[in-house]
């Protein structure tokens, strides 16, 4: 019996050693602090000299189409050796090694190393020329890296805890779903549109879902789209005093991309709102997307309103709302966007 009992012992120790060898440690902790900062691990000899220029002029370049200045991330310092647990479990870490002894330059991209769900970005160099070249040469991959983790992180939570009267009514008159946050009330409803919106006495945000037929490739440009939105938008989001509304603001340019979005064709739009024959105004994204299966267009066009407040982390929540889009007909649209890939 003892003999069995120990080579019974022996086993159990052999497969948690097996297994502690064979898988990743499961996470427990949770991401800290704010929405869009980045703590920067970097010494302060660096920080003050080119490396920390280049890194504050990149990463806390002004967000685009906003109405005031805002930075894209607030950056937060840290030396190497003040680098612990504190920060470690930050949202978005980037860490530097600029020392000689460094074999190569590089950068690394890897989530979840200390907490979930974390992005981190380690760049090494063996000095501070070949850091900036490095750097500058993976900037745009950093900034889209944060700015995805970002979105996604609001996503998965709008997806356990959303508004289900909103995604109810989209998905039975709209052909649709979207995942709202609670508190978002449906404020308009008409057979190819509906105005969601969520307010309080400091801020406004709101979403204005529309459909129109595909006729033309026209549809995915700018022009068309912002003349397709006003006309919305006149009728659907009267201002507070007789003969307001919202609208486009034609002075500045709109940011315009042609994209995909769940494997379908699609556009995204950037800019401002003003309320005509008013003096409101804010920071607007949209998403045009074909909805080919039924030969139709779906627009999701989020805006914001807070006065004297920022407006960044505001208008990000609304973006990774409307990105949370999704068509019941996707299964027929991706069999038609297979074919179409096919045939060319």
């Amino acid at each position: 019996m003892k003999r069995k009992f120990i080579y019974l012992f022996s086993i159990i120790i052999s497969v948690i050693i097996l297994q502690s060898c064979s898988t990743e440690p499961v996470l427990h902790t949770n991401i800290t602090g704010n929405a869009n900062e980045v703590v920067v691990v970097v010494s302060n000899e660096s920080w003050e000299g080119k490396p920390g220029e280049a890194l504050r002029e990149t990463l806390g370049q002004s967000h685009l189409a906003l109405p005031q200045s805002e930075p894209v991330f607030d950056l937060i310092n840290v030396p190497p050796q003040a680098f612990k647990k504190i920060f470690r479990t930050a949202r978005n870490i980037v860490q530097t090694s600029i020392a000689s002894t460094n074999d190569t330059t590089r950068v690394i991209f890897k989530d979840d190393v200390w907490a979930y769900p974390q992005a981190t970005v380690r760049i090494e160099a063996k000095n501070a020329e070949e850091f900036i070249k490095v750097f500058n040469k993976n900037s745009d991959r950093i900034i889209s890296y944060f700015l995805k983790a970002e979105k996604e992180r609001f996503t998965k939570n709008y997806k356990k805890y959303y508004e289900k009267v909103v995604y109810n009514t989209l998905n039975e008159n709209y052909g649709l779903t979207m995942t709202v946050p609670p508190g978002f009330k449906v404020s308009r409803q008409k057979k190819n549109s509906i105005w969601v919106r969520y307010e309080t006495p400091e801020i406004s945000q709101g979403i204005v879902v529309y459909t129109f037929p595909y006729t033309s490739d026209s549809t995915f440009t700018a022009d068309y789209l912002v003349a397709q939105t006003d006309s919305v938008l006149e009728i659907d989001i009267p201002g507070p005093t007789a003969g307001s509304y919202m609208a486009i603001e034609k002075r500045l340019d709109q940011i315009f991309n042609i994209t995909e979005h769940n494997k379908n064709y699609a556009a995204e739009m950037r800019g401002l709102w003003r309320m005509e024959n008013d003096f409101m105004g804010g920071p607007y994204v949209a998403l045009a997307e074909l909805d080919a299966s039924n030969q139709r267009i779906v627009v999701a066009f989020g805006y914001v309103f807070a006065p004297s407040k920022d407006k960044r982390n505001l208008l990000q929540q609304v973006e990774a709302m409307i990105y949370s889009l999704a068509l019941n007909d996707q299964a027929k649209n991706d069999k038609i966007n297979s074919q179409v890939k096919m045939g060319n």
